[in-house]
């Protein structure tokens, strides 16, 4: 029988050749104002700094957004003004994310993507500054806390019915200079989890990719987008705003970007490549 199989295969090679893999693609267009209409989004740390405006872009996109946050008053002004939902979580505390995550499906009516973004740096200056608290808070808050939500967003989104989704993270330009501080370690801890988790991912059409900016007008470098935005660190002397930031996550959120995963954008007009 075996023998007979393969001799069919032989004769149906010869005859019409190595069969093709029939494949399809739509191919997404940029339209204004819809960008993200089926899109289910939890945005951590998003009533302020990069993650507001990520909320703010992603709601005039059609998406619908849900915002976390330790601040419940920061939260309940953000979801007033802009129709957002929110939830408070505490990104160190990894013992909620399941309740939080299951709370947060049944309040976006499904959960197909995940925007990592909540962070913190204690700008210590230099190892010989750093103590164990700081270390272990920033560990907590910009590694653990995300590696850890992701895992439960995995485990959400596999028992749906969904097809596709995204995980993004908000890394930064430090994760690809060599620091000494557990800011700029947590932010190499990243990169790397962004390749593994999109080459682990990939069968269950999972994106997962992630945005490093430069130093960006935010409470946490202390610049005003409003006020003189002059930073001989930058490459053009500029720092850069948090909705510049926003549109690059709206585009890899979106099914634009279907064909990225396990990418990190460097958002700094080329300062990582020209210190190399």
């Amino acid at each position: 029988m075996v023998f007979k199989e393969y001799l069919k295969r032989g004769f149906r090679y010869i005859l019409t050749g190595v069969p093709e893999k029939k494949v399809t693609a739509e191919i997404s267009c940029l339209t204004q104002g819809n960008l993200l209409q089926d899109k289910h989004i939890v945005v951590t740390g998003g009533a302020k700094g990069i993650g507001l405006a990520i909320t703010k872009k992603c709601l005039s996109e059609g998406a619908n957004v849900l915002i976390t946050g330790r601040d419940e008053a920061s939260l309940r002004n953000v979801s007033e003004k802009y129709g957002c939902k929110y939830l408070v979580l505490d990104m160190c505390q990894t013992g909620q994310f399941e309740t939080f995550m299951s709370e947060a499906n049944d309040i976006l009516d499904g959960v197909n993507c995940l925007v990592n973004n909540a962070g913190i740096s204690l700008h210590e200056g230099d190892i010989r500054n750093v103590t164990e608290e700081q270390f272990d808070m920033q560990i907590a808050t910009n590694l653990k806390g995300p590696y850890f939500l992701s895992q439960k967003f995995v485990e959400i989104y596999e028992k749906s019915l969904c097809k596709s989704g995204n995980i993004i993270f908000i890394s930064s330009e430090r994760g690809f200079q060599a620091d000494d501080l557990p800011y700029g370690l947590t932010k190499c801890a990243l990169n790397s989890l962004v390749q593994g988790l999109a080459r682990r991912l990939i069968d269950s059409g999972i994106r997962v990719n992630a945005v490093a900016p430069g130093v960006t007008a935010t409470d946490m470098t202390g610049f005003s987008p409003d006020s003189n935005l002059y930073c001989s660190y930058n490459v053009t002397e500029r720092v850069y705003l948090p909705e510049e930031v926003a549109d690059i996550v709206c585009y890899l959120l979106s099914d634009v970007s279907n064909c990225l995963s396990g990418q990190i954008l460097v958002c700094n007009e080329g300062k990582t490549i020209n210190s190399r």
